[in-house]
């Protein structure tokens, strides 16, 4: 069974056609699939996506690039939301959250204060409540890193990570795993795909953040990117590893699952 760790399923891209997406995943042999929200407008969208099939699971946070849009109050409503998942077991992390220091808007400014402001505080709830976190890391590892530190004791994932050999070790010192997908399968992306050969394997998960990031072979073509692409990714980095894919789905499957412990070893059934 592969897991994808990170899949905007919600998104629009996906409403013509969202269940034989997930069909198509389920057959492709992708058992569970982690839908995070990126604001208020879809906490409970996210909720009862993840309820609608067998291998659906969420996370709630507040995305970086909407936090310029985001009220304070959203932060308490996040807080109010965490604790009313915390007994439902397809809920099993903050995210996504972290910082955006590529798009220039938020770079400066009351935006960047305010992007450190809301990465701060969903850390502080994390850490309240024991969860694990699903980080957005965009041209923005060391104060990312900066923080983590702070708030020590939270772990959880570095999504589509694309920093330093440095900063992947101090993630991975820190406790997270470092989430590959589609960007490793392009032969030009020679740091992503060094890493993806050095670093340990029990250090990494599989992820497709569709319908974002296209691997190599949908990107011209097809530029949406599906759940249903992990099997192919993940041959990909067996490739790079010189080693079976089997191993590669389980070992990947077993850090996802420690490094976000509430996502059980086998499929919940679905409630829909």
């Amino acid at each position: 069974m592969f897991i994808d760790t990170h899949c905007h399923l919600d998104a629009s891209e996906f409403n013509d056609d969202r269940q034989a997406v997930i069909t198509r995943a389920e057959q492709a042999g992708v058992g569970q699939i982690v839908i995070p929200a990126i604001g208020r407008c879809n906490f409970s969208t996210v909720r009862q996506l993840a309820h609608s099939f067998a291998g659906g699971y969420y996370a709630l946070g507040i995305h970086p690039l909407f936090v310029a849009q985001a009220a304070d109050e959203d932060l308490e409503i996040l807080a109010q939301e965490v604790a009313r998942s915390l007994n439902d077991p397809r809920f099993v992390a903050i995210g996504e959250i972290g910082l955006d220091f590529f798009v220039k808007d938020l770079v400066q400014g009351p935006l960047r204060e305010r992007q450190e402001y809301f990465y701060q505080q969903q850390l502080k709830l994390a850490r309240e409540h024991h969860l694990p976190v699903l980080l957005h890391v965009r041209r923005s590892q060391d104060v990312i890193l900066k923080y983590l530190r702070r708030y020590n004791g939270v772990g959880g994932i570095a999504h589509a990570f694309n920093g330093s050999d440095q900063q992947a070790d101090h993630f991975v010192d820190l406790g997270f795993a470092l989430g590959f997908g589609g960007a490793m399968t392009f032969t030009r992306a020679n740091q992503i795909r060094r890493l993806a050969s050095r670093l340990p394997l029990s250090n990494m998960v599989l992820e497709t953040d569709s319908p974002d990031i296209p691997p190599a072979w949908l990107h011209d073509a097809h530029p949406r990117n599906t759940p249903e692409q992990i099997p192919a990714i993940a041959q990909v980095l067996a490739q790079l590893r010189e080693l079976p894919v089997q191993d590669i789905a389980q070992t990947t499957g077993a850090t996802a699952r420690r490094v976000l412990p509430r996502l059980p070893a086998f499929p919940a059934s679905s409630t829909a």
